[in-house]
């Protein structure tokens, strides 16, 4: 974020504009407040304090009035995240247990038609009201498609509309066919229609993905009776009377022919995970890009090993997008059911096996079912499960909501923009110059960790050396600005710039690897292409030598992965070159394949390459060395997360350069890492520096307690939202005073407060509901109290209560007790 600076002279403070922050000539915090509303998933929060101003980089809502000047949290209802609940089965008078069939979504609604019984090919049309958990038949008039499965049904505008699937008698085996056509449910009227399109038609098929982008039904892939397809054809469904069928020319990545599979739209793309392709079945995920008709399939190597794989190759599964998650459910793999739910971020292209709640009714395992998404929950119906039963449940499963941790964006970014830089590595013959910052490199790798201890020593030892010449020297010398330094480059704060020299390490890969140390990822350049594969290789011998287990994995997974046979050559000897055995001993067994063989040694490289290689290959060829089979688990080494969680905790002491004051409490940190991660930070630090270092902390007005002051580090420094409830209400304002990227921790406080407000904390929290003026968080806790006061009395907490908090209780009590016990009290006495 880009602010400028503006002095006023008046008020003896800098303002940053657009004014969301201001601190004194002291540093100390003079938050402005505001007031500002979080929509949740569970309902909604409000934060209502002074003032409308906000960092450009929050994303809030600006519609709340200025009138209420305390915080307020209206508590919706809500349901527990990641929890599965068994919802009331279709009845059978009402509709027949299916699988093969479609469900879409509409309103408050969800909507099966078609698919089979076991016995007969249905065409019924189901409806379940989420609202009321009932079952009923949907009101049809007109002539409805005929019984089908395998077709596909969408939503668009207010109607359903249906394409191709399977049709005919399967008990007497007869008349089975494929279909194209295309039929039209208006919700409203119930009113079936086919559309007759003139022109030329996709040819017929079932098990095909379907899904409405940019007014259009998109139709691909399928089986047509014969084979198995990969084509893609689109319908504009604005207009009947007009309306054509168009076959779209795909390039890229295509995925194979294939059927049985899901597809869903996230972020502008169309998504597609595994189904059946023959032989060539995978579990390969491919994104679609309706605006160039461009497939990309989505790689892998970046997944260190030990981290969630993709889920198994399957068939007959469901996939929904949600948010910026796609969620992929069932289906046969490898001849089982599994019943886990995979998530895949599409933003860091990461997948994770999602952890249902205690909770949680789960289904069985299941294929041919359906799922569609109303909301902020996934409803799956029907299905085949074991011994080929036909299942009629109904299962509801809670997403959760909460915008994405930007903790590896905040520091990459740190990285990219080159602020508040403290070092400077001097690299190779050239001496070419790299930037980086000294508490992100020595929380994540122990061997530069030394070298920049080595160089500050000297640099100290030379910064005493000059300090002790000048003393007998002249008076004035440091009057006019800093001192001389070598190199002449200073870090922020008027401090000199550490320079650190690396002889072994080139920039443009020690720029890749710093990238790594910043982000725990690298970005891939081409995969394939000999110099990209070089680099890498290069970053790989770097990672060896700095001892990053984790950079390594993620170097020779991407190599591995990149080795064809235009390349193998060159790679191996680069790997030789370099010493790299693991990877030389990959290239070589790439090379000696039977189908691969033939065509290496026919090359031009292949007369070029060096003899000792040459006689290696056909050596192998001859005669290939056992294989050596390890069961010693890979070092993965340590994750960003861990790294700065480490470094929060005492790890990086050495380094600290702020001190932050908690009501006169000091609490050494990192400026680099609060400017990454806080606006309001970022904002100080290149406006105006405390002379002192030390920066006084507070949300507003309001000092946190220091459990609370602590739960905020950690999710600066490594992301964590894990907190005490009574934490969550001093730090429901903080995204929003100190400027983190998105209200991420807001969410969690919210739902932290809602969840976990028990008899056993409700004293802890009463104190910071008050201490905070969260009025309606102080009367949930003042009713929980009155309710259960006969345990709440026996707290040893209810003693050290301040008075104004115990008359509450008592005036909360007498209000709860009604004019009948009033009687019967007195009646007693």
């Amino acid at each position: 974020m880009t602010n400028s600076v503006s002095a006023n002279s008046s008020s003896n403070c800098i303002s940053i504009i657009p004014g969301w922050v201001a601190f004194d000539l002291e540093g100390t915090v003079l938050l402005w407040t505001a007031k500002k509303r979080l929509v949740g998933c569970d309902g909604h929060v409000t934060m209502s304090c002074k003032s409308t101003k906000v960092a450009p980089s929050v994303d809030f809502d600006h519609s709340c009035s200025d009138s209420v000047e305390y915080l307020t949290l209206n508590f919706g209802p809500f349901e527990t995240v990641h929890r599965w609940r068994r919802l009331p089965p279709c009845d059978e008078f009402v509709g027949a247990r299916r699988s093969k069939h479609t469900v879409v979504a509409y309103r408050d609604a969800i909507y099966v038609f078609g698919g089979d019984n076991g016995k007969n090919m249905l065409n019924d049309l189901l409806r379940f009201d989420v609202k009321d958990c009932s079952w009923c038949r949907a009101f049809t008039t007109g002539t409805p498609p005929a019984p089908r499965y395998h077709h596909s049904a969408v939503v668009y505008g207010s109607s359903m509309f249906v394409f191709g699937g399977y049709t005919g008698d399967i008990y007497s085996n007869s008349n089975l066919k494929n279909k194209n056509d295309l039929f039209e449910y208006k919700f409203a009227t119930g009113q079936w229609t086919e559309w007759k399109v003139e022109g030329s038609l996709p040819v017929a098929r079932s098990a095909h993905g379907a899904t409405v982008y940019s007014d259009k039904l998109w139709i691909f892939a399928g089986y047509d009776g014969n084979a198995r397809l990969n084509d893609m054809w689109t319908i504009s469904l604005q207009d009947r009377e007009h309306a054509c069928w168009e076959e779209i020319e795909q390039s890229g990545e295509i995925p194979p022919s294939c059927c049985n599979f899901p597809v869903a739209v996230c972020r502008d793309k169309m998504f597609v995970f595994s189904g059946q392709s023959g032989a060539k079945i995978t579990n390969n995920l491919f994104q679609f890009e309706f605006k160039g008709h461009m497939w990309t399939r989505i790689p892998t190597e970046h997944l260190l090993r030990g981290s969630p794989p993709p889920p198994q190759r399957r068939y007959g599964h469901t996939m929904v997008a949600f948010d910026r998650h796609l969620y992929v459910f069932g289906g046969a793999a490898d001849n089982t059911l599994p019943n886990e739910l995979h998530s895949y971020d599409v933003d860091s292209q990461t997948w994770e096996v999602i952890q249902p709640s205690l909770d949680s009714e789960m289904p069985s395992g299941r294929l041919f079912h359906a799922a569609a998404v109303i909301q902020d929950a996934m409803y799956i119906f029907g299905g085949t499960v074991d011994n080929n039963v036909r299942s009629g449940e109904m299962y509801r499963f809670q997403f959760s909501c909460y915008p994405k941790c930007t903790l590896h964006e905040d520091y990459g970014k740190l990285f990219e923009n080159r602020q508040f830089c403290d070092v400077e590595f001097i690299l190779g013959e050239r001496e070419e110059r790299v930037l980086g910052h000294i508490a992100i490199v020595t929380a994540r790798c122990q061997w530069l960790r030394k070298k920049i201890l080595q160089a500050r020593d000297r640099q100290r030892q030379r910064i005493k050396q000059q300090e002790n010449s000048e003393e007998g020297g002249e008076e004035g010398a440091g009057a006019g600005g800093p001192r001389d330094i070598p190199g002449g480059t200073r870090a922020s704060g008027n401090q000199p710039m550490l320079e650190v020299h690396i002889r072994e390490a080139e920039a443009q890969p020690f720029e890749v690897l710093m990238q790594f140390l910043y982000t725990d990822k690298i970005q891939y350049p081409r995969r394939g292409h000999v110099q990209d594969v070089l680099l890498i290789m290069d970053v790989y011998k770097l990672a060896l030598s700095f001892k990053l287990s984790r950079l390594e994995q993620l170097c020779v997974q991407y190599i591995e992965a990149s080795v064809d046979l235009q390349n193998v050559l060159s790679v191996c000897e680069q790997a030789n070159k370099l010493q790299l055995d693991q990877l030389k001993e990959h290239c070589l067994n790439f090379v000696v394949k039977e189908t691969h063989f033939n065509q290496v040694i026919m090359t031009k490289e292949f007369e070029h390459l060096s003899t000792p290689l040459i006689v290696e290959i056909v050596r192998r060829k001859q005669q290939p060395p056992p294989r050596v089979y390890s069961d010693q688990p890979v070092d993965i080494g340590t994750s960003l997360v861990q790294d700065m969680k480490a470094y929060l905790e005492g790890g990086g002491l050495d380094f600290c350069d702020i001190v932050l004051l908690l009501d006169g409490h000091p609490r050494p940190a990192h400026k680099a890492i609060l400017a990454a991660r806080s606006s309001y930070f970022e904002a100080m630090f290149r406006s105006f520096m405390p002379e002192d270092g030390q920066v006084n902390i507070s949300i507003g007005e309001m000092v946190p307690s220091k459990q609370a002051f602590e739960s905020m580090l950690r999710y600066i420094y490594y992301g964590d939202v894990n907190m005490p409830p009574e934490d969550s209400l001093y730090l429901f304002a903080a995204p929003y005073y100190y400027g983190f990227s998105n209200n991420r921790l807001q969410a969690y406080c919210k739902q932290n407060l809602e969840m976990n407000v028990t008899v056993e904390n409700v004293l802890q929290i009463l104190e910071a509901a008050d201490k905070t003026q969260a009025w309606d968080m102080k009367k949930h806790c003042l009713h929980i109290i009155v309710h259960q006061f006969i345990k709440v009395s026996k707290l040893p907490n209810l003693r050290s209560l301040s008075q104004l908090l115990l008359l509450d209780i008592i005036e909360s009590l007498a209000s709860h007790i009604s004019d009948k016990q009033c009687a019967e009290m007195g009646s007693d006495i």
